[in-house]
């Protein structure tokens, strides 16, 4: 039975639409002013509000204002006996779901009534499905590293404290700032995410604080930024050691005074925001570059989250790979594939440059290209993607051997391998730099930055 609540200072409107209502076989509760109004609110659930908005204390737009902040999922139905055209837009501006004029006309009442509970009840349902499908992956493993974060954003999460996760890519950094929203009390707010280096540096302040129609030249019409769309929960800042210096300013400013300003507006903007931030760069050697502002560094790093790369935790690789093998085989509807204990020490033995996203494509592929059960022979004659691979019968040629005398370190053969992958990578794609930046799963301007880096050239 749904539950409603009247606000209302008049009586005889109370006792009218307490009657209709509950002869619906509504549950029905009423008050005479804004202020106990709330107070009921906060108190119980309520499927709907029917709230007058003149009245005598709170006005009704106030109490709708107030309430909505609080419990922006609860519909209003707003009832006046002064109501006109810009009374009704000022109103569903402000969120309500729906205007009447007094005296209220029956039929009318009870649609519309019937109507924002339907509305109310889809939201609830869409909410409990949305976090249904968008279920956060465990942070899987067992190593003193892992442990010690777990325990960390057990202790972190619950707080304001913003947090600054620092790790290679692909070592799963975005994971962590998904269980510091989960376990927050923000957790039924949005998490919005924010790639700094996916967006040009010239649109980087409108995608975070919107923009007003006409600002520039493509600004048509009004947008909403992402510290807008966050308010009530979390802002993730992914790649933050690319942003330019002017956003990196109005960031500072945003979390220093809990306002922002749209591009092109004047308006003042307060927003509730916890802000965690993930990089793969050394954030204080890009200060003593010029490239990164101290004070906003330190602003970030109230808690620092370092995410160690894989090599560093190989003991967990075995647990990493058999959750791997059932979700993908999950997805592929097929039975989960078993795997030896050669087959996992021979992972354990690869330099894993691209971290847990390298073992998920490394799994992916050995169950496409292995038989029944993954042996270390085909951990081996697979690890490459340049190896040549027959793929009828599930064996691959032999790959060149490496001269590994011709490396003085470990980062040496890391970058020799990093390079042989991107360069095999880029001619299976024709040199499309935007495929081939999907294809193995990072940005493309750090996928320019290592052809750079390693001086690939088409037709080399």
């Amino acid at each position: 039975m749904a539950k409603i609540l009247i606000i209302d200072d008049e009586r005889a409107i109370r006792n009218t639409l307490r009657e209709i209502l509950e002869y619906e076989d509504y549950e029905v509760e009423d008050t005479d002013n804004g202020v106990d109004g709330i107070a009921l609110i906060e108190k119980n659930d309520y499927d709907l509000v029917l709230c007058d908005i003149k009245m005598n204390r709170m006005d009704g737009m106030e109490v709708l204002t107030e309430t909505l902040a609080v419990k922006p999922d609860l519909p209003f139905i707003m009832i006046s006996g002064h109501g006109t055209v810009e009374t009704a837009v000022e109103a569903s501006k402000k969120g309500a779901f729906d205007f009447i004029s007094k005296p209220p006309d029956l039929n009318r009442l009870l649609i519309t009534v019937r109507n924002a509970l339907d509305r109310g009840s889809l939201v609830s349902e869409t909410r409990v499905l949305k976090r249904k499908v968008s279920k956060v992956r465990p942070i899987l493993g067992e190593s003193q590293a892992i442990s010690r974060i777990k325990e960390t954003i057990d202790r972190v999460a619950p707080t304001d404290a913003r947090v600054l996760v620092t790790g290679a890519n692909g070592s799963g950094k975005e994971l962590v700032a998904r269980w510091l929203h989960e376990k927050s009390n923000r957790a039924n707010a949005p998490l919005i995410e924010v790639n700094c280096a996916a967006i040009p540096s010239e649109l980087i302040e409108s995608e975070l604080f919107g923009h007003e129609k006409g600002s520039f030249t493509s600004a048509v019409k009004q947008r909403i930024g992402r510290f807008e769309s966050a308010h009530g929960g979390t802002l993730f800042l992914d790649e933050i050691g690319d942003m330019s210096h002017s956003a990196q300013a109005k960031v500072l400013r945003a979390l220093q005074e809990n306002k922002i300003t749209r591009v092109g507006g004047e308006r003042e903007i307060e927003v509730d925001v916890r802000v965690v931030a993930a990089t793969n760069k050394d954030l204080l050697k890009e200060i003593e570059l010029g490239n990164f502002r101290m004070d906003l560094y330190h602003r970030l790093s109230v808690i620092l989250i370092n995410v160690p790369p894989l090599v560093d935790r190989k003991d967990d690789i075995p647990l990493l790979t058999q959750n791997f093998l059932e979700e993908i085989c999950s997805e592929y509807g097929m039975p989960v594939k078993k795997i030896s204990d050669g087959a996992l020490e021979a992972l354990k033995s690869l330099p894993w440059t691209g971290n847990i996203r390298e073992l998920r494509n490394m799994v992916e592929r050995l169950i496409s290209l292995s038989d029944k059960t993954i042996t270390d022979n085909d951990v081996r004659s697979f690890a490459n993607p340049a190896g040549p691979v027959t793929a009828m019968n599930g064996s691959a040629a032999a790959a060149p051997q490496t001269n590994f005398d011709q490396f003085a370190n470990f980062q040496e053969y890391k970058d020799y391998a990093e390079r042989e992958y991107i360069k095999f990578k880029l001619e299976k794609n024709n040199w499309n730099v935007s495929k081939t930046a999907d294809d193995i799963d990072i940005q493309r301007s750090h996928l320019y930055s290592k052809i750079e880096k390693y001086g690939l050239k088409r037709g080399e």
